[in-house]
């Protein structure tokens, strides 16, 4: 196996370790039998060796259990019996989760390299900590504040008033305006957060634009997407909850308010003033109007047109949007209409 096909490529990813499965054991609330046996890495199933950790959460892959090389595997108490002899179980109740703590563990998240490059401008007024990492051509304006141990990357731009707060993330060609961001908030390269929402009044003569007086509030823990879009408030403040993750390429309005821990993925689009409650997962290039509701817990399928409210725990479908069961009757009666039709066809 070419080291090339592992994960963790050192040119890209710092690497600790070797860990023992003692200390593995320990970080996912679960025991082994070789505590001191050392683990060096980790590797999917197929590919892994005997020097790393793998895991299985997806049942459809249970049948590369029997042929794995691993050294250890993180899964479900009622697969570990499936392994073979010298890989060792980490059993746990969620194998993605440990996963996750485990490849955190060999490859540890960017850490602040504290300073300001000299290509950087900096306002005078603007206020960073000394632990924060401040990258090459990056701008910072006026009455800026960054948090400690905050990373601005290359050629990012902070407008004038912005606070960061502290072990934010702000990667490569962000620009960000009109903000104020908690603590651990991630933006992707090219994010552009709180530029003006659209907003113009209608008159015979074109359009008149109307001051966008808002701004943008990104809860602790927030992750926004490379080359997502988060217009600023109108009157009102744009909103997004703690530990919301909008993927790329998402479209958000002005005055939208996303509750807590909501997933937005690639290419959706708010329209302005839509409430999104907590816990919803709006799907692929959905698109929602403007001055919707949308309850906690919502499921908004991909390349859904929503029109009206969604209550609390309602899954829609469709385009415009309607319940996942209506939905799907519809689509069965389809078919069995289409192909009633072709068999009349070749009467």
């Amino acid at each position: 196996m070419s080291q090339a096909a592992k994960p963790g490529d050192s040119r890209f990813f710092p690497r600790t370790g070797p860990h023992s499965l003692g200390a593995l054991a320990a970080l996912l609330g679960t025991r082994t039998a070789a505590p001191e046996r050392l683990i060096h890495g980790v590797a999917p199933l197929q590919s892994a060796g005997p020097e790393d950790v793998s895991f299985l959460d997806n049942k459809r892959y249970a049948g590369l259990l029997a042929e794995t090389r691993a050294g250890a595997v993180i899964l479900l108490p009622e697969f570990a019996p499936r392994l073979p002899a010298g890989t060792e179980p980490l059993v746990t109740p969620e194998p993605y989760v440990g996963w996750a703590k485990v490849s955190a563990l060999f490859h540890p998240f960017a850490v602040a390299r504290p300073g300001i490059h000299a290509s950087a401008i900096v306002d005078e007024t603007a206020e960073i900590d000394a632990s924060a990492e401040i990258g090459p051509g990056a701008v910072i304006g006026a009455r800026v504040s960054i948090g400690p141990g905050t990373i601005i990357g290359a050629l990012a731009c902070i407008g004038d008033g912005v606070v960061v707060g502290a072990d934010c993330r702000i990667h490569a060609q962000v620009t960000l305006s009109h903000a104020i961001l908690g603590d651990r908030v991630v933006l992707y390269p090219g994010a552009r957060i709180g530029q003006d929402g659209f907003g113009f009044a209608i008159t015979r003569a074109g359009f008149t634009p109307v001051p966008q007086l808002g701004r943008v509030l990104i809860g602790d823990g927030a992750e926004i997407g490379a080359n997502a879009t988060i217009d600023r408030g109108s009157a009102q403040d744009t909103v997004i909850g703690p530990g919301v993750h909008v993927d790329n390429l998402v479209q958000l309005g002005h005055n939208v308010n996303v509750g807590a821990n909501s997933v937005i993925v690639a290419q959706a689009g708010v329209s302005g003033s839509t409430k999104i409650g907590a816990g919803v997962m709006i799907a692929a290039q959905a698109g929602l109007t403007g001055h919707l509701n949308i309850g906690d817990g919502a499921r908004i399928g991909a390349q859904a047109g929503v029109m009206a409210d969604v209550a609390a725990g309602d899954e829609v479908l469709g385009s415009p949007a309607q319940g996942a069961k209506a939905f799907f009757r519809e689509v069965v009666t389809l078919r069995r209409l289409a192909k009633a039709g072709r068999g009349k066809g070749h009467e």
